[in-house]
């Protein structure tokens, strides 16, 4: 990561392990890991509403279920999302990202559920000076930017924030740029994710290179930064590379990255 030239560390599977799973001393080598390394933890990236919603409608099951070495259920919210916090305030982290519950064929009538559980995480959070990020998510009730720009002012917390992944909206038939972006208030957005793919067929994407697929990076990013935008960009490793080989594709993605940006 630092011969690629990054800087920040979001934080999701250390070890073949969730990060919500590791205990205090895992945490605290992790974080002594990236310290003496120069890197800033970025994000908590938990898997928080990443589960089933109860008497919900039924899950839509065209959407592949990526627990990331999670397989926790609604009961565990309450005390996964004290954990969380707590290993934001001992990583240094401001934000951890969150979801919407596994996509049913309704999506819609999730909505009340999915505004009161970011509700009551954003109250628990703000004890702690910490960001709810809500990441759109392809397999999730809120998938795209409009669906963000429309749940978010319902949740009326200024430290309920989103994470926006314009990779997740194009896999969700948006056009995410500039249609996406264009829908939610900047303001909202706390954090994005930068991965890149074009559709296989309607629900299948086919990951590539950073700037090399559909998502028109070289636009997303010009309009963030003509729009003011801070924060972090963090690189997701889905694509495999050209040899099979997730290492060289996250190299190359960086570069890409690097080079958009500046």
């Amino acid at each position: 990561m630092k011969k690629a030239g990054l800087t920040g560390a979001e934080l999701r599977v250390i070890g073949s392990k969730n990060i919500l799973d590791l205990n205090d001393s895992e945490l605290d080598e992790a974080r002594e890991l990236i310290g003496s390394r120069g890197f800033e933890a970025v994000s908590i990236a938990s898997p928080l509403l990443k589960c089933v919603l109860p008497n919900a409608p039924a899950l839509d099951e065209r959407f592949q279920h990526d627990v990331f070495a999670s397989k926790h259920t609604f009961a565990d919210q309450e005390r996964l999302a004290a954990r969380a916090f707590d290993i934001a305030e001992r990583m240094g982290a401001k934000i951890v990202r969150v979801f919407s519950y596994w996509r049913t064929v309704e999506p819609a009538k999730t909505h009340d559920a999915v505004v009161a559980a970011l509700r009551k995480l954003g109250e628990a959070a703000a004890q702690s000076g910490l960001i709810v990020g809500l990441e759109n998510e392809h397999a999730c009730n809120i998938s795209t930017g409009a669906d963000a720009a429309a749940i978010l002012p319902r949740v009326g917390r200024a430290n309920v924030k989103l994470v926006w992944d314009p990779a997740n909206a194009f896999v969700s038939g948006e056009k995410s740029f500039p249609d996406g972006y264009n829908a939610l208030p900047k303001d909202s957005i706390a954090h994005v994710h930068a991965k890149d793919c074009r559709m296989k067929d309607a629900h299948t994407p086919e990951w590539g290179a950073v700037g090399d697929m559909e998502v028109n990076w070289r636009g997303q990013i010009a309009a963030l930064l003509a729009d003011g935008y801070a924060g972090w960009i963090s690189l997701e490793t889905h694509w495999k590379g050209p040899h099979g080989d997730k290492m060289e594709a996250s190299t190359i993605c960086a570069r890409r990255l690097q080079a958009l940006l500046s």
